[in-house]
This record gives C-alpha cells, sequence and structure tokens, in this order.
C-alpha cells in the first residue's frame, strides 16, 4: 500500500442521511417523511474489513446502497478515496466503477439469466479496463481461478449453478474492474452454513491478494464476528457503537448491541481466518 493511500480513508462520511417520502396520509392531509438513515459519520479504512450490523430495517442496506451510488444521500458529506463521492460519481460510471463495486445480497438474480458467465464479465473489462478481445479471455480465466472456479464455467448460464457457485461468480464481477473498495450487502446470507464458510475463507484471502477493503453489510453476528476488523451497530436509522470487532463482542458498550449479541447464535469456537489459517466453526 502506498503512503498517499494510507493517508486518506478509503470511504469516509460525515452526517450522511438518507430521507424517503412516504404515502399521503387521509387524516392528516400530506405525506410523511421516512428517516432511514440518520446523520451517520464513519470511516472504512484502507485494508480494512469494516462490517454494518443491524436487524433488518435498521437502515444498513440504505447505508451501503448510498456508497455505490445506488441511492442519493438526502444530506451528509461523503468521500471515496479522498475525493467528494459526488464529483467521482461525475467523471463518469468509469471512473467510479474502477474505485467501488458492489456485490449483491441474492446471488442468483444478481447475474442476467440469459447470459453466460462470460458475457456477464465481458462489460467491467471491456468498459472499465479497456482490454481487448483476448486480453479479456485471459483476464476471464485468471478470475475465474481467483474465485476457485473452473474455466470451463465461462461457457455456461446463471441458473446452471449452485447458490455458492453464482456467488462467486458475481464476486469474480466485482473483482474484474480491480476495484480498490468492495461493498458486500449480506453476501451469504442466502447461503447454507457450509457454503457461508467457503465464501467467508474466499472474501478474505482475496482482500488480502488485491489489496482492498470490504464494507460488510450483514445481520449474522457469527459471520460478522469471523471475518471483521471493526464492528458497526446500526439501529433505528443511526450508528449507536462502533469498536474493534473482537472488543466489541467481548464487552459491547450499547444496550443494544448487548441485547444484539444476547438474542443471537455465536460461534462454538472462533473462526478467524487471520489468526487460525481458516478453521471453520458451526453454529450453536
Amino acid at each position: 500500500m502506498t503512503e498517499d493511500r494510507k493517508s486518506v480513508d478509503a470511504i469516509s462520511v460525515t452526517d450522511l442521511s438518507k430521507t424517503f417520502a412516504g404515502e399521503w396520509s387521509l387524516f392528516s392531509g400530506r405525506g410523511y417523511e421516512i428517516r432511514a438513515v440518520r446523520d451517520i459519520t464513519l470511516a472504512l479504512r484502507y485494508g480494512e474489513t469494516l462490517a454494518v450490523v443491524g436487524e433488518s430495517g435498521s437502515g444498513k442496506s440504505t447505508l451501503a446502497r448510498m456508497m455505490v451510488g445506488l441511492e442519493t444521500p438526502t444530506s451528509g458529506d461523503m468521500r471515496i478515496t479522498g475525493k467528494d463521492a459526488a464529483a467521482l460519481r461525475a467523471e463518469g460510471p468509469r471512473a467510479f466503477g474502477r474505485v467501488i463495486q458492489y456485490v449483491f445480497q441474492d446471488p442468483v438474480s444478481s447475474l442476467n439469466p440469459r447470459k453466460t458467465v462470460d458475457a456477464i464479465l465481458d462489460p467491467p473489462l471491456r468498459l472499465l479496463k479497456g482490454y481487448d478481445r483476448v486480453r479479456r479471455r485471459a483476464r476471464m480465466k485468471e478470475l475465474m481461478d481467483a474465485v476457485q472456479m473452473p474455466a470451463n464455467a465461462l461457457e455456461r448460464y446463471p441458473h446452471e449453478f449452485s447458490g455458492g457457485q453464482a456467488q462467486r461468480i458475481a464476486i469474480a464481477r466485482a473483482l474484474a474492474a480491480e476495484p480498490r473498495i468492495i461493498v458486500l450487502d449480506e453476501p451469504v446470507s442466502a447461503l447454507d452454513v457450509s457454503v457461508q464458510a467457503q465464501i467467508l475463507l474466499l472474501l478474505e484471502d482475496l482482500r488480502k491478494e488485491f489489496d482492498m477493503s470490504y464494507l460488510f453489510i450483514s445481520h449474522d453476528l457469527a459471520v460478522v464476528e469471523s471475518i471483521s476488523d471493526r464492528v458497526a451497530v446500526m439501529y433505528s436509522g443511526e450508528i449507536v457503537e462502533i469498536a474493534p470487532a473482537e472488543q466489541l463482542f467481548r464487552s459491547p458498550r450499547h444496550e443494544y448491541t448487548r441485547k444484539l449479541l444476547s438474542s443471537a447464535p455465536r460461534l462454538k469456537t472462533a473462526w478467524t481466518p487471520r489468526s487460525t489459517g481458516g478453521r471453520i466453526a458451526a453454529h450453536e
């Protein structure tokens, strides 16, 4: 990692908010507003995995979608690799896509069912990287190898793969642009527990190999405990606590965090890829 990258955060947001307009009310004679995200200040550091955790409706997915430009903030400041996010998007989808990519929750529905894998991987390699046909084909095979899929998967369609395999392809698509940051929105929640562990190990290996930063959105505390460097806890659109993962799980400070931890299944034995070489533990 270069010195100039160390001097700024991968993503930083200050007082970021998102308000949605609700339906018109017959009784009040006016519409109402839903504040999905409220005045969040947060930073994703280079090379780390920052998990954002909270129950359904807490605003964590809205936060993720704002960071990749799928939602527009109502107010606040957001900077990506030190640049104003709106200014970076104004440079065009190529500039923005080369910096940050998104992995969706449902791996199968996020892939075009009418296209083969090579056709899915082609646009980012052609439009974002500018590779010619020969280089694109070679890079596709490299990406398949990186996500531990056979090269012949390139000729197949998404419906021919299991959920775990489809998520590997979705990750390969995100990697194609060689981004500095990947936002992962519940990337393993639709998968079986055994497959979850495989994808989490893969993500950790890829983060190290490609020197990336992850914003990892999840409601599953066992998953968050296993992969994150730091954890931000969201409740009702606000960040109520943020701390290093080990510290937060050992001694949570906020009452909501304590309730969240007490109500969730934990790992029987810690699975920490950085310290155990990928030992997988089962849920209680």
